[in-house]
């Protein structure tokens, strides 16, 4: 290397540290400057005239008052007696020229306020304070010892040197180096995050006493520290996000982050300005296939199977288009089943051939009766030593997914009817909220996951989150939220502070995961899966719980339980044994109304019953 490129170097290497220093110096530099502009507007003509009269008025008075003071200590010398005329004159006189020497004094401070000393003129007064001093006790050292003593000159010496570098570096301009990848917006908003920019234009906006460093480009857009003073916290610099937007004249639409920095008196800016997702094919799906991609990172996010989740995104976010590729992971394998509760019946309708899907009532209860029923009997097959159950194809792990949480709320405290002679009344519909608990709470073991999706991620009357449900979630993820307040609810009561603002993400398809491995509130572009794409996909095994056989023991011989009926079995068998009506049949069987109703539209389908002209339910082979 010769001696060029070895000053190149050594010349990119001094500017990188001024840079790096400027910042730090910028605030002195600014106060100082703003200092001695002050002074420098005050010192006008007409402030001049007013302290130099209030300067004579002083010397007079002070004249006034000293010659006071000397007739009364005459009087004193003069006459012993104090009530005499000529010393109750004299202390008379004093104290009025006291008082008006008090007044002159007042009126001098006042005007050399209005007309104050440069600030270069302060300095040299402040730094000759302690430089005189300091050369003096040099000389007197070297004296003594005879050898000549530095230190205390230097010392002041480097008092000064320290106040000019700090003045020089805090109007340096740093050589702010764009990269030349930013587009025209970036570079606009990197120059206003430069340090000198932002110092000379943040007082306008009340946001003295911050200080950021130059923009670094990342894979999700521009992102700066800001320096923080006394004055100011994480918490209070957020509450000007307003005035920090104008400042940077960023565009309304420009998602801005700012977050707690890396210690207590910083903070973050981010500025979404690109993505790492961008380019990255998130249409359609294959089993194995990441649930999304983080913006930031530009890391795959996987959410694993048997985790239990809630999912909450307002209409419109993308909730259903980002869940589908969930619930198509959870029917891939042979052993996992999907079962679908969705009282709205959309989203149940592209599951049929994947999934059991429950949509009234009925349904729901049933399938719930059926998991509890499942739950229990899978408990008791763990074996000591084991935490779960080993799922098989003949034991499959079984995902609920719930779509939407206020409606299967609202459908639990549907008002019950009751039975008559003819009609055996409705069951007690709060069993199915009671179910959906006792799966959130017990089921894990038994390899029964329970995912619950709301669009209304509240916990009040109206809302479609339950509080048993809701502690029993390990996976949380939120699309786009109305509120704050949502986003605490889902996230927790630390979501706002700790930066998970999924009431403030755009829509559709964005959403935020909190999970174990997952802690930072990292924006992810979900996968998207449309309904077509759900119908295309191969069918599956649908689940339905088969009543198990009891053990047999091999010391015993015991006669062979038949294979118990199904339910429509059940149902035809009441009527050839002479059920006639619904409430005949519902006793007999134990069956629930809705399930004995869709037997009989079944059967009846098939021929095997029919009904007589006066309602009642017939074999089909009897006449009518």
């Amino acid at each position: 290397m010769d001696w060029k490129q070895a000053w190149s170097t050594t010349t990119t290497t001094t500017n990188t540290a001024l840079d790096a220093l400027a910042p730090t110096c910028a605030p002195f530099a600014a106060r100082w400057d703003r200092e001695a502009e002050r002074r420098a507007q005050l010192r006008t003509p007409e402030n001049l005239k007013a302290l130099m009269a209030a300067q004579r008025e002083h010397n007079s008075a002070r004249s006034t008052a000293a010659m006071a003071r000397n007739q009364r200590s005459a009087a004193r010398k003069a006459s012993t007696n104090p009530l005499s005329a000529t010393r109750r004159a004299a202390r008379t006189a004093d104290k009025a020229a006291r008082q008006h020497h008090s007044q002159a004094r007042s009126v001098l401070k006042a005007a050399r306020k209005n007309y104050p000393a440069t600030l270069a003129a302060r300095a040299v007064h402040a730094h000759a304070a302690h430089t005189v001093p300091g050369a003096l006790t040099s000389w007197l050292m070297s004296e003594t010892t005879h050898a000549l003593t530095l230190w205390p000159a230097s010392v002041s010496a480097g008092l000064i040197g320290l106040n000019v570098a700090g003045l020089w570096l805090g109007r340096r301009q740093p050589s702010v180096r764009l990269d030349d990848g930013m587009s025209a917006e970036e570079r606009r908003l990197a120059s206003r995050l430069d340090p000198s920019f932002w110092v000379q234009n943040a007082d306008a906006r009340g946001l003295s006493g911050t200080v950021p460093t130059p923009a670094k480009l990342t894979p999700a857009g521009l992102v700066s520290h800001v320096r923080l003073d006394g004055r100011w916290t994480p918490k209070t610099f957020r509450a000007k996000a307003d005035e920090i937007r104008a400042l940077l004249g960023a565009r309304t639409g420009l998602h801005m982050e700012i977050t707690s920095g890396s210690h207590g008196d910083r903070a973050t800016i981010t500025l979404r300005t690109r993505s790492a997702a961008d380019g990255i094919d998130l249409n359609g799906w294959e089993p194995g296939a990441p649930w999304g991609i983080d913006t930031i990172t530009g890391e795959p996010v996987m959410v694993p199977l048997g985790r239990r989740m809630l999912i909450a995104g307002t209409s419109g976010s993308g909730k259903s288009w980002s869940t589908r590729a969930l619930l198509a992971e959870g029917a891939e394998p042979m052993d996992h089943r999907l079962i679908v509760i969705d009282p709205k019946r959309v989203e149940a309708l592209n599951w049929e051939h994947r999934a059991r899907t429950a949509i009234s009532p009925e349904d729901v209860l049933e399938v719930t009766d059926e998991l509890v029923a499942e739950m229990h009997e899978r408990l008791e097959l763990i074996p000591r030593g084991q935490d779960v159950i080993q799922i098989s194809a003949e034991r499959p792990r079984l995902t609920v997914f719930v779509d939407e949480g206020a409606e299967v709320i609202s459908m639990a405290r549907k008002t019950r009817v009751k039975g008559t002679k003819d009609e055996p009344g409705d069951p007690d519909w709060s069993r199915i909220m009671e179910n959906l608990s006792t799966l959130a709470r017990m089921a894990r073991a038994a390899e029964i996951i329970l995912i619950w999706a709301t669009q209304k991620p509240t916990m009040d009357a109206k809302g479609g989150i339950d509080p048993q449900i809701s502690a029993q979630i390990t996976y949380r993820a939120a699309l786009a939220l109305s509120t704050s307040a949502e986003s605490r609810v889902v996230f927790g009561e630390d979501a706002t502070e700790r930066g998970w603002h999924a009431h403030e993400l755009p829509m559709p398809g964005v959403a935020m995961l909190r999970s174990g491995p997952r802690t930072k509130p990292h924006p992810i572009m979900t996968r998207a899966f449309s309904p077509a794409d759900v119908i295309a996909l191969p069918a599956r095994p649908i689940w339905h719980r088969e009543p198990s056989t009891p053990a047999v023991s091999p010391l015993h011989l015991v006669k062979e339980t038949p294979t118990p009926a199904s339910n429509r079995d059940r149902v035809l068998d009441a009527v050839q044994d002479g059920a006639r009506t619904l409430r005949d049949i519902t006793d007999r069987t134990g069956i629930n109304k809705g399930t004995v109703s869709r037997e009989i539209k079944a059967l009846m389908a098939t021929g095997a019953l029919r009904k007589s002209d006066d309602g009642m339910v017939l074999p089909g082979q009897e006449a009518a």
